[in-house]
């Protein structure tokens, strides 16, 4: 007869139990900071229910033995579909039932707990997270922007989906007027996405002003683009923040940045990657406007100031948020975001730092308050942890069990039963 798992065991014998589950004597990192001592943490449904530093029973307990507990890990800037394999209807159809389901467990697998789509198909990525939320698909929280806005011919339209016109009419919407991009933005809200993602490519000149190449090893020609014009970008935000909607920005140029600021925007994608960031007023105007900065350093981090340029931001009390801009063709989803986590401590951030910014700073990114903390009222995504991460951010890589909305669905502290 086999053994119950000693990770997850009954305490029926205990007497009543009080709570739905457990995690008896951890470490808490809870968002912010490491807690001092050992703490019993409570799950009722999908909520944390007590952080005690009692003994508390529960249904279902799992002994951490000491170890750590830390809210999920939040990735703010991924894409999802494939850019390369989704080329028309029968491939879209391929990758949706053939490789969707098993990008979304890796997310998991690696205790990642909610993910951010920032230009993905719209239509796809939304019946994603509605299968998800309606526990058809196996997956991490999925929040979307649907399509990522842009200029005509702007990126990613005339770059990655050059040779791609029916993803690029999907996955991108390029705008021309001021009336087109408001009428997009009105378009992606009421289809109910989370968020609105503009690209001003940050690299590039206005029409009119020097000529810019848009260089990458996959174009080494360069591709010739113009940054999204002013007053789109302006009405864009505008109609964004009109529908109740976070609007962050994609830029790589100090100038850009600094544009997008002052026309509105929460947040920067990517920031300031291509150039040294030198000009400390607009650090002041990041402070000023409450500007979450997303750093990318997965695929910025060949650009030789895009880690200076981290730290400058950090050390100053920018807001940070954790975001890999993973994609399918290079390294394996979930453990990217891992990856992400491990360059920013190596640009000079410390591991707290970084554990805040994949979690009670991605939250502040997303606007979603009940997650990214371990404390009670907020939603139960909880890894469970065998090393302190405060210590060592590889730590993340020891991971015990994951727990999404109160319910364990990764438990690699179980060993098969011969």
């Amino acid at each position: 007869m086999p053994q119950e798992p000693e990770a997850l065991a009954s305490t029926v014998a205990r007497g009543p139990a009080t709570y739905d589950l457990v995690i008896r004597r951890a470490h808490v990192f809870d968002g912010r900071q490491a807690l001092d001592g050992l703490y019993d943490i409570a799950v009722d449904g999908s909520e944390v229910a007590a952080v005690s530093a009692e003994p508390l029973r529960g249904g279902q307990e799992v002994d951490a033995a000491g170890g750590w507990v830390m809210p999920g890990l939040i990735d703010t800037h991924v894409h999802f579909y494939d850019v390369r394999a989704v080329s028309g209807p029968d491939a879209m159809r391929d990758f949706e039932e053939n490789e969707l389901p098993g990008r979304l467990g890796l997310f998991l697998d690696h205790g990642i707990t909610t993910i951010k789509s920032v230009g993905d198909p719209t239509d796809g990525i939304l019946d994603t997270r509605a299968g998800i939320a309606a526990g058809t698909l196996r997956g991490p929280r999925l929040l979307a922007t649907g399509c990522g806005i842009t200029g005509r011919d702007g990126h990613p339209a005339a770059t990655v989906f050059s040779g791609n016109p029916w993803a690029r009419e999907r996955f991108t919407g390029e705008v021309e007027s001021v009336r087109q991009i408001r009428d997009l933005v009105h378009h992606l809200a009421d289809r109910g996405v989370d968020a609105i993602k503009l690209l001003s490519e940050g690299a590039c000149a206005h029409s009119g002003g020097p000529k810019y190449l848009w260089r990458n090893p996959a174009f080494p020609d360069g591709v010739a683009l113009e940054r999204l014009p002013l007053d789109l970008l302006r009405a864009g935000i505008e109609t964004g923040h009109e529908r109740g909607l976070r609007v962050t920005v994609h830029t790589t140029q100090q100038a850009a940045a600094r544009e997008a600021i002052e026309a509105g925007a929460d947040g920067l994608e990517h920031g300031v990657t291509v150039e040294p960031l030198s000009d400390h007023s607009l650090i002041d105007l990041m402070l000023e406007h409450d500007i979450t900065y997303t750093p990318t350093l997965w695929i910025d981090d060949a650009h030789p100031d895009a880690r200076g340029n981290l730290r400058k931001v950090a050390e100053a009390g920018v807001h940070i948020a954790l975001g890999s801009d993973t994609f399918s063709g290079r390294g394996l989803f979930g453990a990217n975001t891992l990856e992400e986590a491990e360059l920013m401590v190596a640009a000079g951030m410390t591991p707290t730092q970084v554990l805040a910014a994949g979690t009670s700073g991605a939250s502040r990114q997303c606007v979603r308050a009940d997650l990214g903390t371990v404390a009670p009222g907020k939603r139960a995504d909880l890894l469970v942890l065998n090393a302190d991460p405060t210590a060592d951010i590889g730590n993340l890589r020891d991971l015990g069990m994951v727990i999404l909305n109160g319910r364990p669905v990764v438990d690699e502290r179980l060993s098969p039963t011969p």
